[in-house]
């Protein structure tokens, strides 16, 4: 049977367009088809230009200058209709810029799930690599069978779609975890970007170690400009980003038994548009009496849409590729406006009481997830949210995890939460001080923010230029590891980075005594001295827990200054009590 498909297939290709049968037309649809293309290209060039220019390569050194992105970087997030519709439901608004996302619904109301097809990022992202590494089924009959419409896989997309929706009306907005255009900015801009640029600073390396004057020279010339135009300022590592990348990796990989394989049966905004695309305007036309069964339409099909002769063919399915009017020998398939329905289907077939199940599903595992972290009274130290981060429920209900506040700090101090903020908080961001700091006039991450998770803050109110900063926690001390209390060994390195004005970490200058470590006698006693140390301390009032200090600390792997989010400005809960104790000293 497969040999004989084979050879049908062939033939069919060799297939030279009768005279008056309509296929001269043809050329249209082919150019069609390769202005899908150029603009698959166009579009993922434009989301990798914006993705690298989340960022700052500057310095904050200049005092008075308000450094910006000043470019739409998360344009294609503010343009996701599945971010807008969880945040939505979860907080009963919709922020700012989401409203671009009507444009999106619109266009699909009109030309159907062309985002899929033109323009989604990840998903040119799975063509291309499909193309690459296509399918190990990807031959004669077992290809034909591949791309026919498999119901199983399609319903998984739209249960993750419901189950999504379910937490997101009880607060939640965790479905960012599937968002494409959430994955394609977590996976390139904290795995992929930063391992290139590690990769290549190896290359650099060997390629200065071989004394060959014109590859130096063109090593050099090539770092200058991925560092100018590329790369971050510094090489940048992210905690989690081999988890993450392995991610990628894998649904990368499934292309090889599922053509496509995100897109078909895993990407909850491709069900949405699904669901608005049963009402679009422009769509296919069939003529199964015309049909031969040559099934060329189904081995060019990206959509898994059934596009055959002799069933209707899945309007919510297909992504306009118009593969296979373009293949099709017959010319029995016709995309045009206002099409015949006898030849089509738009309902998803999920079945009423399965989907109900995916929203309950969804709608429980936020109120369960919630009691077992006990957020409200068990507050995780290490849980520094970034300047200008609403209230943590708050928090919860915006985050869509889409990691452009960690791509864009300057100092790489904002990472993927792992537990920090329970199963809930998932690559949520968290500051984790031991690897960067918080610049203190940065205000990028709210910038890029486009669920407003993060505030869009200005310098003077994260400073406190005419009322109180804003704090993300308070730093403390532990005087069992700290030089200058320890160990009688002067430091004073956390005042002096200390960035506040007047400075939180101050220092006593007290006279202490150590042994003398002069060299001396074997077998005498080492005598006691007396040295002046300068013992550093916070004041709780003035710190806003930037972890400047905890970077900067010389004592290695623990360090003897540390933060933690108590006394943010975000939780009027979460703070130190005795701050608010009226002492009687008399």
């Amino acid at each position: 049977m497969d040999l004989a498909i084979k050879s049908r297939l062939r033939r069919l290709f060799a297939k030279k367009p009768r005279p008056g049968s309509g296929i001269e037309a043809r050329p249209i649809i082919r150019k069609l088809v390769w202005a899908r293309r150029s603009a698959q290209v166009g579009f993922f060039a434009l989301f990798c230009w914006w993705l690298v220019h989340t960022g700052f390569r500057g310095t904050f050194s200049a005092v008075g200058d308000r450094v910006r992105v000043g470019r739409p970087v998360e344009g294609f997030l503010l343009a996701d209709p599945f971010v807008a519709l969880m945040t939505l439901l979860s907080t009963h608004t919709v922020y700012r810029g989401l409203l671009w996302s009507l444009g999106l619904v619109a266009l699909t109301l009109v030309f159907g799930r062309v985002f899929c097809g033109w323009i989604c990022p990840f998903g040119t992202l799975h063509h291309f690599f499909g193309w690459i590494f296509p399918s190990r089924y990807g031959k004669g009959a077992n290809r034909i069978e591949q791309n026919r419409t498999h119901p199983v896989r399609q319903r998984i997309k739209y249960y993750l779609l419901y189950a999504f929706l379910g937490a997101a009306v009880f607060g939640s907005a965790i479905g960012g975890m599937f968002d494409p255009i959430c994955i394609s900015v977590r996976a390139l801009g904290l795995a992929v970007l930063p391992a290139s640029q590690y990769a290549t600073g190896l290359l650099g390396t060997a390629i200065t170690r071989t004394n060959v004057l014109p590859l130096q020279n063109s090593s050099d010339a090539a770092a200058d400009f991925l560092a100018a135009n590329v790369w971050q300022a510094k090489q940048h590592y992210y905690h989690q980003a081999w988890l993450i990348g392995i991610l990628l990796v894998g649904i990368l990989f499934m292309n090889r038994f599922i053509p496509r394989f995100w897109c078909r049966v895993l990407c909850p905004l491709g069900a949405l548009l699904g669901v608005f695309s049963r009402f679009a305007l422009f769509g296919m036309e069939k003529d199964h009496e015309k049909c031969t069964d040559c099934n060329l339409c189904v081995v060019h099909c990206q959509g898994a849409d059934s596009p055959e002769g002799g069933v209707k063919w899945r309007q919510d399915e297909c992504h306009m590729c118009m593969n296979c009017e373009s293949a099709c020998p017959e010319d029995v398939i016709k995309f045009r406006f206002l099409p015949g329905l006898k030849s089509r289907t738009g309902e998803p077939d999920t079945g009423r009481r399965t989907a109900l199940t995916a929203v309950a599903a969804g709608a429980i595992a936020i109120p369960m997830a919630r009691a077992a972290d006990a957020l409200e009274t068990n507050y995780d130290p290490k849980l520094i949210r970034p300047p200008g981060a609403v209230e943590e429920h708050d928090f919860l209900e915006r985050c869509i995890r889409c990691a452009e506040c960690m791509k864009v700090c300057p100092n790489n101090a904002l990472h993927p939460a792992f537990f920090e903020a329970g199963i809930e908080g998932l690559w949520t961001p968290i500051l984790i001080p031991r690897i960067g700091y918080c610049e203190h006039s940065c205000v990028l991450c709210g910038e890029v923010c486009p669920t407003g998770a993060i505030q869009k803050i200005t310098e003077e109110q994260k400073m406190g230029i005419d009322e109180k900063p804003i704090r993300i926690g308070t730093a403390f001390y532990d005087q069992g590891r700290c030089l200058p209390w320890s160990m009688a060994t002067p430091c004073i390195v956390c005042e002096e980075f200390c960035p506040t004005s007047p400075k939180s970490i101050w220092v006593e200058e007290v006279e202490v005594a150590k042994r003398d470590d002069r060299p001396r006698a074997a077998g005498t006693a080492a005598p006691m001295i007396t040295v002046k140390v300068q013992q550093p301390h916070v004041d709780p009032n003035l710190c806003i827990g930037c972890g400047a200090c905890e970077k900067v600390c010389p004592v290695q792997d623990e360090p003897a200054v540390y933060v933690t989010n108590v006394g943010e400005t975000r939780s009027k809960t979460n703070v130190i009590l005795l701050e608010n104790t009226n002492y009687n000293r008399s």
